[in-house]
């Protein structure tokens, strides 16, 4: 396990935590590297003979492949590990959080730094968000404890980075880094001076890109209160220059043309079909004319094998992922048009998981993840 960069905001784990979290962290990456392949072996061997004796055919999409592999004991049991480490990250976290949470707070509100903080207490939380708890994350990414809390972030800092097995990289700000390099690569000369970045969750992301681009002015927008003020503190802490404010990116209180640039990190699958549509009418609002919006998230359901596509909706049934599998089916292309964008202009990239500044990858180098791409 790669070591987070404690930061001044960070929950710093006294021994005993640590060696909690570095157990859960080494026992997801032994799920992920010896236990998984399992099933993979087990669908070829045991799973799809059957199937085809059965129905003189092969499963013609994932969701035959749903109705037989759940009912394999091999699949059963490494689900079952996999969902146990994913509540046992919350487990290993919170502890460390709660100890410090006065603390963390007079840290934030003592910190200098540049930016600003807007809450809006009347903000109304939509219910893709308050169904269930995101990733299993107890009170999700908008619950509060109490005035000025900021401990959902706190526990999403150090408990994504155990996730996604230290593969964020050590500032936990991977995908913020793979979407500007790939920003940088495409439109290597674009001049931005305003950039707004939907759902930060606690601004790793954008925080990034303010690093980078530090003549740029950056807006983050997210939902949870609790995760901005901890955002907020978290830009300060580490340099960067974002202006976060509690909003909804259906529909955000910016003037009409506001912004170069309009971004996203894994915010789509997070949301109702619905609110997709409103996000990317929001968008084309917002956009300057000429302007670009880049909206890295999971992969569709198209192009994928049944045993994948099967494979990569475990978190869809099993971790409080729910509104991944309406964005697997969606025509993103058509939601744009409808939203006004030209359709001539819209794009899916492919974008490597990787990055190239010497840090660690967000995954083994075979992986992509899908940028939509289009310019008002």
């Amino acid at each position: 396990m790669i070591p987070q960069v404690m930061h001044p905001m960070f929950a710093k784990p006294v021994h005993d935590e640590a060696a909690r979290q570095g157990f859960v962290n080494d026992f997801r990456v032994h799920l992920a590297s010896q236990i998984f392949p399992g099933n993979i072996q087990g669908y070829f061997k045991r799973v799809l003979p059957a199937f085809v004796k059965e129905n003189k055919r092969e499963p013609k999409d994932r969701h035959e492949v749903r109705r037989v592999m759940t009912k394999d004991p091999y699949y059963q049991l490494w689900s079952a590990m996999q969902r146990s480490s994913q509540e046992m990250i919350w487990d290993s976290v919170i502890d460390s959080v709660e100890r410090q949470l006065p603390d963390l707070i007079a840290k934030a509100a003592a910190l200098k730094g540049k930016g600003s903080l807007t809450i809006d207490p009347k903000l109304e939380i939509p219910r893709y968000n308050t169904a269930a708890d995101i990733h299993l994350q107890p009170g999700a990414y908008h619950g509060e404890a109490g005035q000025n809390d900021l401990s959902a972030g706190a526990i999403y800092d150090r408990g994504t980075f155990i996730y996604s097995m230290g593969a964020l990289g050590e500032h936990n700000d991977g995908l913020g880094r793979i979407l500007h390099g790939f920003f940088r690569k495409q439109w290597p000369d674009r001049k931005i001076e305003r950039v707004l970045d939907m759902g930060c969750t606690i601004g790793g992301s954008v925080s990034y890109w303010s690093q980078k681009e530090p003549n740029v002015e950056f807006h983050a927008v997210d939902l949870g209160a609790a995760c901005l003020r901890y955002g907020h503190a978290r830009a300060k802490a580490v340099g960067a220059n974002v202006h976060f404010s509690q909003q909804n990116a259906e529909k955000t209180n910016f003037p009409d043309a506001s912004f170069d640039l309009v971004t996203s990190h894994i915010l789509l699958h997070e949301t109702s079909r619905p609110a997709i549509h409103n996000i990317m009418k929001e968008c084309h609002r917002l956009l300057k004319p000429g302007g670009l919006m880049l909206h890295l998230d999971l992969p569709q359901a198209a192009g994928q094998s049944p045993l994948e596509g099967f494979l990569w909706e475990w978190e869809v049934y099993n971790n409080n992922e729910h509104f991944y599998g309406q964005l697997r089916e969606l025509d993103v292309a058509e939601v744009c048009a409808k939203a006004g964008f030209d359709k001539a202009t819209f794009k899916i990239h492919q974008v490597s998981s990787t990055w190239d500044d010497g840090q660690t990858p967000y995954s083994d180098e075979n992986f992509t993840f899908p940028v939509y791409t289009a310019e008002k």
